[in-house]
């Protein structure tokens, strides 16, 4: 199949010229000729040509007139265009080339420069072309690969955290609702601008995905502690308390062996410092106030009010409500007073995002 001929406009106010290049380029190219340049851009608004050939030396409208006009327009702004004339002046040439113009060309025409200069624009006009369908091409490519490694990534997240939550029955469906409350106290947080410089270095999927793995230094507590169903002994809660730097371990080993490990930082912090506290009486490390990490304090109001309204042996499940009260008691004591204020203002979307959740399970 033969490629399309490039098509060239040829702009000029002397017929004898207009028919000259006509029958010079029709054999190699498609070929308009345009009289004016008034009737340039009125051609301009139903098709746009390859290449302009356009002369300097015109009534009404000049070339150089024609040319500022043309890249003062974003559809025919990068239309390559090559000066005719018949003038022999410098000063001309430097002004139509600093306009934008390629090329000039002087008339009378010598067939075979013309053609052979066409053939060099066109040329680069179509190179030009591949390169930005290759670079357009391209990134579509780095887009389905960037797409393809977070399913990946977030596939392997959710493997590994329904390992940790398939040895706790406990707690079943904790990894997929605390995410959904980390992402409503995010935008609550947008909504309000608070702490928006440090959020927007983050990238939300990264930030949501990694919670998943906030508990998973479980895997490392004897089942013997991990699944009972009773109050843990003031020794077994100790225990329970290492799942937080085993977390930590488990998260940086994955690190130090894979390259592509970016989207585990946010998962170290969220494992490592979810159960600090404002007051600096958490654990593990006793932090307190903006010494801790924003993702831990974040996923401390999420893990404690939906183990709040959770069932569990030892306790029935509270209501939204009363949930909500005793978070909001934790304001400056457990929690970040700021994020308790956010907290407030969208914990109605927490009890609305339990009922759609359990709905979705039942």
């Amino acid at each position: 199949m033969e490629s399309a001929k490039s098509l060239i406009a040829l702009v000029d106010d002397d017929v004898t010229s207009l028919a000259l290049g006509k029958n010079i380029m029709s054999g190699t190219y498609d070929v308009v000729t345009i009289p004016s340049g008034e009737k340039l851009f009125r051609f301009l608004d139903k098709a746009l040509p390859d290449l302009i050939l356009l002369d300097v030396e015109m009534p009404e409208m000049n070339g150089h007139e024609v040319l500022a006009r043309l890249k003062a327009q974003g559809q025919t702004a990068g239309i390559p265009v090559i000066f005719l004339t018949s003038m022999n002046d410098v000063s001309s040439e430097i002004k139509g080339l600093n306009l934008g113009a390629i090329d000039y060309i002087s008339k009378p025409f010598s067939p075979p420069l013309l053609l052979k200069r066409l053939e060099l624009h066109i040329q680069i006009v179509t190179q030009q072309r591949e390169l930005i369908n290759y670079n357009s091409n391209l990134q579509e490519m780095v887009k389905a690969r960037t797409k393809t490694i977070l399913d990946m990534q977030n596939s392997v997240l959710k493997i590994v955290a329904n390992m940790v939550e398939s040895r706790d029955e406990i707690t079943g469906g904790h990894v997929e609702r605390t995410r959904a409350y980390l992402g409503i106290l995010l935008d609550g947080l947008s909504e309000q601008g608070l702490y928006a410089s440090e959020i927007a270095a983050w990238d939300r999927d990264f930030f949501l995905q990694s919670s998943q793995l906030h508990d998973v230094g479980k895997i490392r507590i004897p089942d013997s502690i991990l699944m009972k169903p009773d109050k843990l002994t003031a020794e077994e809660f100790e225990q329970m308390k290492k799942h937080t730097l085993y977390g930590v371990q488990i998260i940086e080993a994955i690190q130090k062996d894979t390259p592509e490990s970016d989207f585990l930082s946010h998962a170290k912090i969220l494992a490592g410092y979810h159960h600090e506290k404002w007051n600096g009486q958490g654990y593990p490390y006793g932090l307190a106030g903006p010494d801790i990490p924003l993702g831990g304090r974040l996923m401390a109001i999420a893990d404690v009010y939906d183990a709040l309204i959770s069932t569990r042996p030892y306790k029935a499940p509270l209501s939204h409500g009363e949930a909500a009260e005793i978070i909001i008691d934790g304001k400056g004591a457990q929690f970040d007073p700021d994020l308790i204020d956010v907290f407030i203002t969208v914990s109605g979307r927490f009890d609305d995002m339990v009922r759609k959740l359990r709905g979705k399970s039942a």
